[in-house]
């Protein structure tokens, strides 16, 4: 499997991250601003601060976190795939932005504008009722670029958001809690599937031609995950232990569309501003062979109960495995911190099966040179 063949390089890929994030032309820099947009996937805590039902803000979420082993409003174990960028960029993990710490310095940092509950759509999620919405989440992004210019002027903070980079996952929720939430929702009743998917690349689009012109120029595009594989979708839809198949075929048609929309956006631009990182793939290589990357299950949730433990949240009522790292799942619908690290290894050095055009250390090293 490919995300076995990124191990190898690893400690020459360390060392070439190491000059490339830290260190400018022999001087000591600030490593490259990060920022973060989607839904609970790479939400860092945002919700905590929201009167929402989206959070994860209440153990066992957090419990293998360090230092403290606590929740921070990740939906995880441990980290997400936002702290394990920030790290191989040899960064602090940038701070949720309705977080009272992100001022001063900080902001230089970066931030993280992700909501859980949110999607492509506004009426995706409506049930979590206050959460950050995509179109909330970059006018907070322009709100951002305003009080850093503050700080350190505005040809500065312009200059910091160019050459920063971006991840977005956003989409899964679309599908999720929206199309499938119910039987015969309203979005099912005005679009077949294909006419919906095509719909949500077209409303995508939008967002990512937004945040260009707000001024990013690295973006990480996540595709979605096997959708009707996860815990949840396993216990209500799955039978005999079998994906949902409605939610994988959304998945296998809006993963390749999302792809080609980044391509041709990067054609019009002139430039390879959109990367397509294919976790879905990634996903789909442990979910199909969870042995092969060290999991006992890539079915089972790590915490939840009912079938699968899929059905309901994960509470400190719920059932709890004791070895996180045999799990591909944490809860019901979100990777363990373990299967996070798999993801992000393909991401850093994965091919371009896994990312087109390139992957991340290619980006840093080409950007070192610039």
């Amino acid at each position: 499997m490919a995300i076995l063949s990124s191990f190898a390089p690893l400690t020459i890929l360390s060392l070439v991250l190491l000059v490339v994030g830290i260190i400018v032309s022999g001087v000591e820099a600030r490593p490259r601003a990060f920022f973060v947009f989607g839904d609970s996937l790479v939400d860092n805590g945002n919700n905590n601060y929201l009167a929402t039902t989206a959070r994860a803000d209440a153990p066992p979420y957090g419990i293998d976190y360090p230092p403290s082993h606590r929740p921070t409003g990740r939906f995880s174990n441990g980290y997400n795939i936002p702290d394990l960028i920030s790290q191989r960029l040899g960064a602090e993990s940038t701070l949720p932005y309705l977080s009272p710490e992100l001022r001063g310095d900080k902001l230089l940092v970066g931030a993280n504008f992700a909501s859980a509950g949110i999607g492509i759509l506004n009426d995706t999620g409506v049930q979590f009722v206050n959460v950050i919405r995509m179109y909330r989440q970059l006018e907070y992004f322009k709100e951002y670029q305003n009080r850093v210019s503050a700080i350190i002027g505005a040809s500065e903070a312009k200059n910091l958001v160019k050459q920063a980079l971006v991840l977005i996952t956003v989409g899964g929720n679309d599908f999720v809690n929206n199309y499938f939430l119910v039987p015969n929702s309203a979005r099912s009743q005005q679009y077949p599937l294909p006419a919906y998917v095509k719909y949500l690349i077209s409303e995508y689009q939008k967002l990512l031609q937004r945040l260009y012109d707000l001024g990013a120029r690295r973006v990480l595009v996540t595709g979605t995950g096997p959708l009707g594989c996860v815990p949840s979708e396993l216990a209500q839809r799955g039978r005999n232990g079998q994906c949902a198949p409605e939610l994988q075929q959304a998945a296998a048609l809006f993963n390749p569309q999302l792809e080609k929309m980044l391509l041709r956006l990067n054609r019009k631009i002139g430039k390879d501003i959109f990367i397509a990182a294919n976790t879905g793939k990634t996903h789909n290589d442990f979910v199909s062979n969870p042995q092969q990357f060290g999991f006992f299950t890539s079915q089972v949730a790590c915490c939840g109960q009912g079938p699968y433990n899929g059905l309901g949240l994960c509470t400190a009522l719920s059932n709890l495995c004791t070895n996180r790292e045999q799990y591909a799942f944490w809860d019901a619908f979100h990777p363990s911190e373990k299967a996070n690290r798999l993801i992000v290894e393909e991401i850093m050095s994965g091919s371009k099966a896994y990312m087109n055009p390139m992957n991340l250390s290619t980006i840093l090293a080409l950007d070192a040179n610039t």
